[in-house]
């Protein structure tokens, strides 16, 4: 037995659920916790992603996007980690977004989604087309999704900070694709997290179980005729995961439970991880230029126009002008500004100006973190580039870049200016082995450092 001192009430209902399964379970603690980090496939091809790594990888078999790696080679701390190559995350939980389906052009909710692995792992299978939602209750961590979302490069998404009960009245019917990933009891995280085993108790498994009903009830009102719900926990209470399914279906006859499945440390190698997915009666069709969903079965989602006027400008900032910045100023190729452009309005937060996917429902009245692709701040008298855009930004895209090698680029991440081409000049996208690292300023053969200060951090190159 290892040195984790788990809850005697928490073993006992093991072994009774377990049963001739419970010793190898239980010994599965005295193993060290398995660690995962997922391609980010926004950024590269997955055929290349292993070799241009600097540490071991070796694959993890229900997600193509996951490996498994060594915790002493820290990936956390390096440079890709920084321009968004990976997303470290726990084995198990990615199968999550496996079972969910996503293809390009999906309206999908994130109905739980910080710190943002299965947002982002969503976001990559999205491929940029389509439209999805993040959403989290916790203001605080709806603002690490944020960040998350930012560093992987993501364009296509809306972070909120609202209840789920909010969620189901502003958006009945209206996604394809709804993944829940409730918030629960942990189990799954006792050999990850002490507190996780200190909070522990059955009368919280009891309160999340019923959170989790509530939580499950508003999804299936968001989700359109047709569509799959996923449910997940990393947990493995019953209580939280097949007696919620079965008291989902009860309450739920146009939901359809079309797989279950635990993935255990005991016999497979991860923590843990308990998923779900559901098919709504009924058939539903995307509308590709307006990412709606609409209906062909009964029911009347809400799919509001926005007013023609929100959005149009920003602080004076018209959209011709932001278009002419972003693909003369900045160096961004005219086909790829077209398309950002092409099926996005401009909205403005305070001197932040956002590219938000066009959408059939009127974001107003909602607790927005972020909405859309961040491109710009308006400094009154210029604009200068977000590094949302740039790290969003792929070496195919640009007209011109500063390549940094890893010495270079762990420099430019710690706030150092650093040499560049000197034919460089202005405002310049910056890539470390085709990895987006957001925008430097080339003047007279140096690139100004512009890498935001609260994201500085010095990492050994």
């Amino acid at each position: 037995m290892s040195e984790i001192k788990l809850p005697e009430a928490f073993l006992t209902r093991m072994k009774s659920e377990l049963g001739a399964d419970y010793p190898a379970f239980l010994s599965s603690y005295d193993n060290e916790r398995t660690y995962g980090l997922r391609c980010n496939l926004l950024k590269k091809d997955l055929k290349a992603f292993p070799d241009e790594m600097p540490f071991s990888l070796e694959k993890i078999s229900w997600a193509e996007e996951g490996f498994y790696y060594d915790p002493d080679e820290r990936p956390g701390k390096n440079v890709f980690h920084e321009a968004g190559a990976y997303y470290i995350q726990e084995p198990s939980a990615m199968s999550a977004v496996t079972e969910l389906e996503v293809t390009p052009g999906d309206v999908v909710l994130d109905m739980c989604a910080a710190p943002g692995g299965k947002s982002t792992q969503i976001a990559a299978r999205l491929d940029g087309k389509g439209l999805l939602i993040s959403n989290e209750i916790i203001r605080d961590r709806a603002y690490t999704l944020s960040s998350n979302i930012e560093r992987m490069g993501v364009r296509n998404a809306v972070v909120l900070n609202e209840s789920s009960d909010r969620l189901a009245a502003h958006f009945p019917l209206f996604f394809n694709k709804i993944l829940v990933d409730a918030p629960c009891s942990g189990e799954g995280m006792f050999r990850k997290d002490e507190t996780a085993v200190n909070e522990w108790s059955p009368e919280n498994v009891m309160m999340c179980a019923d959170r989790q009903a509530g939580i499950l009830d508003n999804a299936a009102s968001c989700l359109a005729p047709g569509g799959r719900l996923v449910y997940s926990t990393c947990t493995f209470s019953r209580a939280e995961n097949e007696d919620n399914v079965e008291a989902f279906l009860s309450r739920h006859p146009e939901m359809t439970l079309i797989s279950m499945k635990r993935l255990m440390p005991h016999i497979e190698r991860c923590e843990g991880h308990f998923v779900a997915a559901f098919i709504k009666k009924g058939e539903t069709v995307i509308n590709e230029t307006a990412y709606a969903v609409t209906e062909r079965a009964a029911g009347n989602g809400r799919t509001k126009e926005k007013k023609a006027s929100k959005g149009s400008h920003a602080h004076g900032i018209s959209r011709e002008t932001l278009f002419s910045f972003i693909k003369n100023d900045l160096g961004i190729k005219p086909g790829v500004c077209e398309e950002l452009f092409e099926n996005a309005e401009i909205v403005s937060v305070k001197d932040n100006i956002f590219l938000l996917p066009k959408t059939a429902f009127d974001i107003s009245g909602l607790n927005v973190i972020r909405p859309g692709l961040m491109a710009a701040v308006d400094l009154k008298n210029r604009l200068e580039p977000a590094h949302a855009l740039g790290m969003s930004l792929r070496p195919w895209e640009v007209e011109r870049a500063a390549v940094l090698d890893i010495k270079e680029a762990s420099a430019y991440i710690a706030g150092e200016s650093v040499a560049c081409d000197a034919s460089l000049k202005g405002w310049t996208p910056v890539f470390v082995n085709g990895y987006s690292l957001g925008f430097g300023k080339a003047v007279n053969g140096v690139l100004k450092n512009h890498y935001p200060k609260g994201l500085r951090m010095s990492i050994s190159s």
